[in-house]
């Protein structure tokens, strides 16, 4: 495999790190539609924040080329998709992304070629979706002309510790003499070492029940949050007390979106149904978890009106609208369904994020963000931490200001996160 071409179809928060770490050891082309993403990275600079400028021209200079042309990348042995795989308004899987690079790499694949998936797909859907595309746009026989693999992307965005090459790799091809050479050619850039699956569906039911677990375990801690809210006691203080004992698991309440644990549920669940049964322990937690922006919103109207607050035209700050903490990252944030609940009773919200692009936002969300960090949070009738960015941690000063000089603040602080001291807010998660 050393040398090999390698093409990467999308340029996100996956494929940018992924052409980068390949770009060390071969010769790499990143692809994508968009073309201002193209131009963006031509001028060293990645809007995703998973590498730094100097990353992306070094890149560049070890010879990584970016294009949106298709003529560009006929030449390659080795392709690898890495585009989203999100679910539609009615929760079922939306396969358009990877099907579209499906069929824009049969256009180019030649003879002996291997294409290789890290989109999070349910089992199966490898073989029977994008294969047949390929087949059908390349005229080429599977696993005699052309071959497959899928190797999940591990990629948690933001997190500058855990990168794609110390990530530990699932790999796996359509043969086993293919699931070798792919793995060899992960295992040439993953320091951390590589797994090599017995088969295709084996890896892509590895990748959707990793999200799956965790998204379940959450639940747990979000149903272990509403019973405590109704018996008056410390969610926080609860987990403390129990994480004492050696093997329980550190999982804290919250909003669960984001790309992958909001979203990669449904993918199994859908597939579950194709064949007849009904996964009701997955499908209880997602529910659970996508109701809880409703609770936190309800809660908070209902502690502005203990402290006699109206709640129609009552002004109300969120800080964070991305899906996790130090991240630019707003796919799946469920930060919406807060600011959505709280709009329906009347409020009107404010939402500041030093992470978050305001035309992305604009975008997706039909929201604008404040533009800087210039306000009095007892100016608001209600402030609620969303998102534990770095920056919202001098908030804490404030608030110990704020109570040192009105111990019967009228605003009510509401910490999602569990952020800020206990005795500085009315509630948290």
């Amino acid at each position: 495999m050393q040398n090999k071409k390698i093409t990467i179809i999308g340029l996100g928060y996956v494929g940018l790190p992924l052409a980068h770490a390949f770009s060390s050891k071969y010769k790499v082309i990143g692809f994508d539609i968009a073309k201002w993403r193209i131009d963006e990275l031509e001028r060293g600079y990645d809007r995703t924040l998973e590498l730094s400028q100097s990353q992306v021209k070094e890149a560049i200079k070890n010879g990584m080329r970016f294009t949106d042309k298709l003529e560009d990348i006929k030449e390659c042995d080795v392709y690898i998709v890495t585009v989203p795989t999100p679910i539609d308004k009615y929760k079922r899987p939306d396969l358009t992304p990877l099907i579209k690079a499906s069929e824009t790499v049969g256009k180019v694949l030649s003879k002996d070629n291997i294409v290789i998936y890290e989109s999070t797909v349910y089992p199966g859907a490898t073989e029977e979706e994008c294969v047949p595309i390929l087949e059908k746009f390349s005229g080429l026989k599977f696993n005699k002309d052309f071959y497959c693999g899928y190797s999940p992307e591990r990629i948690n965005p933001g997190d500058k510790e855990h990168t794609v090459t110390k990530i530990l790799k699932v790999t796996s091809g359509s043969t086993p003499e293919i699931g070798k050479k792919v793995d060899e050619l992960y295992a040439s850039i993953i320091t951390a070492g590589t797994h090599l699956a017995p088969s295709i569906k084996v890896a892509e039911a590895a990748k959707v029940i990793e999200n799956s677990q965790r998204d379940i375990n959450i639940a747990f801690v979000n149903e272990l949050s509403l019973i405590f809210d109704k018996l008056g006691i410390d969610t926080k203080s609860v987990l403390e007390a129990a994480g004492t004992k050696w093997n329980f698991l550190p999982f804290r309440p919250g909003l669960v979106g984001g790309h992958c644990i909001g979203v990669d549920p449904y993918y199994l669940t859908h597939k579950a149904g194709e064949i007849g049964y009904n996964p009701e322990i997955i499908l209880a937690g997602r529910r659970l978890n996508d109701n809880m922006g409703i609770f936190v919103a309800n809660k908070v109207v209902k502690l502005m009106i203990k402290k006699g607050q109206r709640i129609e035209g009552a002004k109300v700050l969120v800080l964070g609208i991305t899906f996790k903490e130090n991240c630019p990252d707003i796919r799946n944030s469920r930060v919406i369904d807060v600011i959505r609940e709280l709009q329906e009773f009347g409020c009107n919200v404010d939402v500041y994020d030093p992470w978050a692009d305001n035309e992305e936002v604009k975008r997706e969300y039909s929201l604008e963000l404040l533009s800087a960090f210039s306000f009095e949070l007892s100016a608001y009738d209600a402030v609620i931490l969303a998102v534990a960015h770095n920056e919202f941690k001098e908030i804490e000063d404030q608030l110990k200001k704020l109570h040192d000089t009105n111990r019967s603040l009228r605003t009510v602080i509401y910490d999602i996160k569990g952020l800020f001291d206990k005795d500085l807010i009315d509630g948290r998660l």
